[in-house]
């Protein structure tokens, strides 16, 4: 049985990697759990799971939690996130946006196996991730859907285990649903609603990357990852859109084969794939009925109508700091937007304009990184205030 931290266990992930464990629950000891400020389901969790150690996400709430959990350690803090991070020999990081990263550098650091979901800290923090990967025993498998197909397409031609490697790989196909507003025009997009943005059509995710799913950002922010990922390059990295969401993501070699990754929308699929490598679980998640498939569409994604994917592109290309910084603005936008303070094509707006404020500085260090995020936070934050706040 192998011993799994879970933090962010009240989100979509989270939910979905206990699924996993329930239905093959002799394979995995949950030792750690952690969340934000959903006491209520993380008590039931752990009520059911009997994990050693509980984190919470504000020293408010650790003396509610404790009384409901006798008998667990519940605690609070980067110091008991971290310790979390390191009671597993595999850890799945499921919090979401900026605030992973601390769980993603202490996985690592650790020396352990990282299901990482959380692709915003490794796309603001890539250069100081990348060092942390450099730790004995320290592996990271993505749990995205794409970047799981991704490792399983060059998986499954010994990529990572024979001398030639990335050599063999021409390019990177990351395939993108295309959100709910797939077809739209610009002008057709003036006056979606937060409603609206959230229907997405193939995917149940959690309320900010179903908007940045709209908008095309998290099909950018995974181009960069994918760049972190697998060091491949921007230029050999592309997206088509794919409205079925079957295809996952595909790998095309110098011989002019293209190999892809095939399954229903389910990511407790990607969750299993990450938390049993290099095994696979036995619960066919995703499993395709090949009499009722129909069909599978693709087609160019339109820059025009979704500029954030371009923006994505632009901010991987210039490096260093330049995703933080675009990561840290689109936090603030989403948020806005789903506040009802912004329009939904103001987002790409305001990520322009705090894109244009990247001064070139290094990602040197975790504390260049976050005061980045802190520039870029307070400067989309005036910037929204200034010309957009409909609040």
């Amino acid at each position: 049985m192998v011993s799994l931290s879970l933090l962010g266990s009240t989100g979509s992930i989270g939910v979905q990697t206990l699924d996993v464990i329930r239905a093959e629950p002799d394979s995995w000891d949950v030792v750690a759990l952690g969340a934000g400020r959903s006491v209520e389901q993380l008590v039931a969790q752990a009520r059911e799971f009997h994990p050693r150690l509980v984190v919470v996400g504000s020293a408010g709430l650790v003396s509610e939690v404790q009384d409901a959990l006798p008998g667990i350690s519940v605690s609070s803090g980067s110091s008991a996130l971290a310790e979390a991070a390191a009671m597993g020999e595999v850890v799945v990081n499921g919090v979401v946006g900026f605030a992973g990263l601390p769980v993603t550098l202490a996985a690592l650091e650790a020396g352990r196996r990282l299901a990482l979901a959380n692709k915003e800290s490794l796309i603001a923090a890539g250069p100081v991730v990348q060092r942390a990967r450099q730790t004995p025993g320290a592996e990271l498998l993505p749990v995205d859907s794409e970047h799981c197909a991704v490792h399983q397409c060059l998986r499954a031609n010994d990529v990572f285990t024979t001398g030639a490697g990335m050599q063999r790989v021409h390019r990177i196909v990351l395939t993108a649903s295309g959100g709910p507003f797939r077809g739209r025009t610009r002008e057709e997009l003036a006056d979606v609603t937060v409603a609206h943005a959230l229907d997405h059509p193939t995917w149940s995710m959690g309320p900010k990357i179903t908007v940045d799913s709209s908008t095309l950002m998290n099909k950018g922010l995974e181009v960069i990852e994918a760049n972190e990922l697998f060091g491949l390059g921007y230029d050999r990295i592309e997206v088509v859109i794919h409205p079925q969401s079957v295809v996952h993501s595909m790998v095309e070699y110098s011989d002019g084969a293209t190999i892809a990754q095939l399954s229903l929308p389910d990511m407790r699929l990607c969750i299993g794939y990450a938390i049993a490598y290099p095994d696979r679980i036995a619960t066919p998640f995703g499993r395709i009925d090949w009499a009722e498939l129909r069909r599978l569409d693709f087609e160019p994604p339109d820059i025009e109508a979704f500029p954030c994917l371009n923006l994505a592109y632009a901010a991987g290309r210039m490096g260093e700091t330049a995703p933080a910084l675009l990561n840290a603005a689109n936090e603030v936008a989403v948020q806005a937007f789903l506040d009802e303070r912004i329009r939904w094509t103001a987002i790409p707006e305001i990520l322009e304009t705090v894109l244009g404020d990247h001064d070139g500085t290094e990602a040197d260090s975790l504390e260049a990184v976050m005061e980045i995020d802190g520039k870029a936070r307070a400067t989309a934050e005036h910037v929204v205030a200034r010309q957009y706040d409909r609040s």
